[in-house]
């Protein structure tokens, strides 16, 4: 050992003495390169399951059969996969694991084992009613989402040869109800919904706030997605403010997203993708004035009436991330799904639920004003609200006293 680190010594001041003089660099420079190439180094590692998981104790197949073997009779396996692996969390305690209703069985040989904290099992009969119930009781003047987004997910979880991802691109004003549907998804797969440790949440102004650093954020993202799917195929990956993000950098994540079995070993077809924007409202506004102006109610618009139209102004969209992405060019979002502008009463009905799920009894009259004070468009006819449900919990608090 001791001449094996004398040797590798003697090769870096080699190495060093052949160097080229550099000239200084910034102490900042410094430590991002340092960073980038141990996040390189660590991304490779983990872009081989089988080297990644012998390290981790978790997920080999081979694993599984040990803890099978070693369990012995009466005993069941701990969510399937034996000892935790080391690094995450140990579950709480009194808490039951995912598999604690029987004992797990070894299944078919796979190169990952399921991941934890997953809302088992993820059946039609399981997932449906958690999330359409809850859209049902808390998203109002959404038909298209509500039928669109439940039949998307429970389809894509169900679906055990999926050739991609599922991306789902949702759109509309501030406060129509996009990060609430994404909190309930996330909700509606993982215990412990948005806290999991495998969803993960990009906001374009916080984390990719910098024009002149979109090289180093597309490394950043794509060693993120890697090791995070590296570590669990079913991560769910959330990217809000995406018509305030720089363009081009989206298309960095690109290759996960595509039709590909294997990427460096790696599979991403369970993996699912929600982007959240602004863009696009305009058009959708467009449609429902006329549906409106035309006699029609918001319940008689399709999908089909409006999601061409929302891709496409999307993709010419210059101040969107989305401009001129291969993600849309290549057909690679499943769903481009509306959230319609909210009328005045469903904006009464964001003040009632609130006020309910506080445990106070509504006073029609203060449900009524707090609708009042909230500004609609367009100018003459007035009819949505230009924020939607957004300030409603700041104007509960004015007039309750909480």
């Amino acid at each position: 050992m001791k001449l094996r680190r004398g040797a590798l010594r003697a090769a870096l001041a080699l190495l060093l003495l052949l160097l080229p003089p550099a000239d200084a660099v910034e102490p900042i420079s410094l430590g991002l390169a340092i960073a980038g190439a141990a996040a390189s180094a660590l991304t490779g590692f983990i872009s081989y399951p089988r080297l990644y998981c012998y390290f981790r104790e978790c997920c080999l197949h081979r694993h599984d059969q040990r803890a099978a073997a070693g369990a012995g009779p009466g005993r069941a396996l701990r969510g399937g996969g034996g000892r935790a692996p080391r690094g995450q969390r140990r579950r709480e305690p009194g808490r039951a694991s995912p598999g604690a209703a029987a004992p797990a069985r070894p299944g078919p040989a796979r190169p990952f084992a399921p991941c934890p904290a997953l809302r088992p099992p993820l059946t039609v009969w399981s997932l449906h009613p958690a999330l359409q119930d809850t859209l049902d009781k808390r998203l109002f003047g959404q038909h298209l989402v509500s039928k669109v987004v439940v039949k998307a997910v429970r389809g894509f979880l169900n679906n055990t040869n999926a050739k991609k991802p599922l991306a789902l691109s949702l759109h509309g004003w501030t406060g129509t109800g996009k990060n609430f549907v994404s909190k309930i998804v996330a909700e509606s797969i993982y215990k412990k919904g948005l806290q999991s440790k495998y969803v993960h949440q990009f906001v374009a102004t916080l984390h990719f706030p910098h024009a002149h650093s979109i090289n180093l954020y597309k490394d950043q993202l794509q060693s993120w997605i890697r090791g995070n799917v590296s570590i669990c195929p079913r991560s769910l990956f959330i990217f809000d403010e995406m018509d305030k993000m720089h363009a081009g950098l989206i298309d960095s994540i690109k290759p996960f997203l595509d039709y590909y079995e294997l990427l460096d070993g790696v599979s991403y077809r369970q993996a699912i993708f929600i982007f959240l924007s602004n863009a696009g409202a305009e058009k959708i506004t467009e449609v429902a004035l006329d549906f409106w102006r035309n006699g029609r109610t918001r319940e008689d618009i399709q999908l089909t009436d409006i999601q061409n139209a929302l891709s496409v102004s999307v993709f010419n969209n210059k101040n969107s991330g989305f401009w001129h992405s291969t993600l849309i060019d290549k057909n690679l979002i499943d769903y481009f799904i509306p959230f319609l502008p909210l009328e005045y009463k469903h904006v009464k009905m964001c003040v009632r639920v609130e006020i309910e799920s506080r445990g106070y009894a509504v006073d029609e009259d203060i449900l009524t004003r707090i609708a009042d004070e909230m500004t609609y468009f367009p100018r003459e006819e007035r009819i949505y609200s230009d924020k939607g449900c957004k300030t409603v919990d700041a104007k509960l608090d004015y007039y309750y006293d909480f």
